[in-house]
């Protein structure tokens, strides 16, 4: 109980005032507020004539299927009868797709338009105000904005719709998530701005100007002078920078003044944004595995350099043929060299975002590597965000590329979207002495919580063909620590001893790199599963090195090796 008490302490301690507030105001207050919304008339408005209908890029992938099935994140449900919305059949994230009606924006949704508009029709049908999971705060944002576009796109629709949207509107600016603020407050901001663009009326200014006022501050706040986004996590980071470029679409297509105003600064953010992406690419054109992460779930940086480039915006060079990225603001380092084929991308960041992690994992000295234009080594991923063990194992320090600690997350992840106690980066170096070699540095307290005190600093030594990885943990009497290697599935792990393992490719049998221990760790290879998309887990091979209990302080190296194109 004591422990259980702790653990909460150090959770809420981080929050904002306003979270705390909030928290229990939408407790006590939000059944009145929706009561009194669900009786309310909704508000008489029109449409607003834009310049132009929208024409904006598309990248998810539809989730219709034959005979009324969706396919989201892996997971297959049926929409036969309304109470279908919300049976909970499938994974609570399951059915907030379901209600994003994502298939509305989804490639090739203009050559499906009788059925997008029957899918409309339907839920607005079967989905009366204020019931079940598509009246929730999040759902209603996304479904807003795919709704405007849509109606843009296609204006031959029932004026009911209008109505359905002006009380969507209304039911979402009654619970705006001031609680949760980071992601899913931006994402109510646009969604006022958005159906406040499309409609006209007082109801729909005071939308339009509620909206800007929280995007105002929310894109100042969100992304950091290094134009990474504050919950430092590379997929939400891709999902929000294509939010940015759908608000200057929205800008050109309506003509409204106010949006007009303020184009140039989310230009600079867009520009900020597609810099700070590009770094956390590998050379496959995904997104680096840090935090929550996953293939498919968000815009890859080749697609949003393509809005971009539709929207008129200047974009960065490519890189230089050796770089080294040092994002101050979020914390990581991407060094890149052989025409950016070969990248390590390291996490000297923080655990996440202060009094939002809640898509943070504990991964922190964490780091992931591609070797001639392909993954070697890979951090865990995410496949649920179920609050359940599996997610608390793809959170977790093991599933990460780093050092455990007597079986101990570095910081205090727990249920699906909670941490407590945080490690704490500090001593962060960076050097790139000559040409194609690079030094980094750090070290984290997440284990000061242990006996001892001890205190993690690893340092990563980086020239052409070779990684060297030096770890040290003070005060390591009578601790026990494993380090982390994931493989990425696609090779093959080889122990030829009791200290090196060669990588090989699974089909041809050709090797890719060595690792070696340089003394004092037994190396051994064992499964592991990583999850690459939501929905999906991979078998793969971990390399682990285990350390015995020890005495004063422990120091490590592994090298890694291999020969470059």
């Amino acid at each position: 109980m004591a422990g259980r008490l702790i653990r909460l302490f150090h959770t809420l301690r981080y929050l904002r005032f306003e979270q705390l507030f909030f928290q229990v105001y939408y407790r006590i207050a939000r059944p009145l507020l929706l009561h009194w919304c669900r009786w309310r008339v909704a508000p008489a408005v029109e449409r607003r004539p834009w310049e132009s209908a929208w024409d904006g890029l598309r990248y998810a992938q539809p989730g219709h299927r034959e005979n009324a099935t969706f396919t989201y994140l892996g997971e297959v449900g049926s929409l036969v009868r309304p109470a279908d919305w919300n049976n909970g059949s499938q994974s609570r994230l399951w059915f907030y797709h379901l209600h994003y009606l994502d298939d509305l924006g989804a490639q090739g949704a203009a050559s499906k338009a009788a059925d997008c508009q029957q899918l409309i029709a339907r839920w607005i049908a079967e989905n009366p105000p204020l019931a079940g999971t598509g009246w929730e705060p999040y759902p209603l944002s996304l479904r807003l904005v795919n709704l405007v576009k849509w109606c843009s796109e296609n204006s031959n629709f029932p004026e009911v719709w209008v109505s359905s949207l002006a009380q969507q509107a209304q039911a979402l600016s009654m619970q705006l998530e001031r609680h949760i603020l980071a992601n899913h407050y931006f994402a109510n901001g646009k969604a006022l701005v958005f159906v406040g663009a499309f409609l006209s009326g007082k109801m729909a200014d005071r939308w339009l100007k509620r909206g800007l006022r929280i995007l105002d501050q929310e894109i100042a706040e969100q992304f950091l002078p290094d134009g990474g986004h504050c919950e430092l996590t590379p997929m939400y980071h891709a999902t929000l920078l294509w939010d940015v470029c759908e608000l200057v679409k929205l800008a050109d297509r309506s003509g409204h003044a106010a949006l007009l105003a303020r184009r140039q600064s989310w230009v600079g953010a867009i520009q900020r944004g597609l810099k700070w992406l590009s770094a956390m690419t590998h050379p496959d054109g995904e997104v680096a595995f840090f935090n929550d992460a996953a293939k498919g779930h968000a815009p890859r940086a080749a697609q949003l350099n393509a809005y971009a480039k539709l929207l008129g915006i200047e974009t960065e060079q490519p890189a230089p043929k050796a770089a080294c990225h040092h994002l101050a603001s979020t914390g990581y380092v991407a060094c890149e060299w052989a025409g950016g084929q070969t990248k390590l991308i390291v996490d000297v960041a923080a655990v996440g975002l202060d009094y939002q992690p809640g898509h943070a994992h504990a991964d922190t000295l964490s780091f992931e590597l591609s070797i001639r234009g392909k993954r070697v080594f890979v951090n865990g991923g995410t496949s649920t965000y179920e609050a359940n063990a599996e997610r608390l194992r793809q959170r977790g320090t093991a599933a990460h590329n780093t050092l455990v600690l007597d079986g101990v997350d570095s910081s205090e992840v727990w249920s699906g979207f909670r941490v407590a106690r945080r490690a704490r980066v500090c001593d962060v170096a960076v050097e790139n002495a000559v040409a194609e070699r690079y030094r980094i540095a750090a070290s984290h307290d997440g284990y000061s919580r242990l006996s001892g005190k001890s205190v993690h600093r690893r340092d990563w030594c980086l020239t052409p063909g070779r990684l060297e990885i030096h770890d040290q943990v003070t005060a390591y009497t009578d601790h026990q620590a494993i380090i982390y290697f994931h493989v990425e599935p696609t090779w093959q792990a080889v122990l030829r001893d009791g200290a090196t393992v060669d990588l090989v490719d699974n089909v041809s049998g050709q090797p890719v790199c060595r690792v070696e221990s340089l003394g004092g760790a037994e190396l051994r290879v064992t499964p592991f599963r990583w999850c690459p998309r939501f929905g999906e887990q991979v078998k793969a091979h971990s390399i682990e090195l285990h350390f015995p209990v020890g005495e004063g302080d422990l120091s490590h190296t592994t090298r890694i090796t291999w020969k470059n194109p």
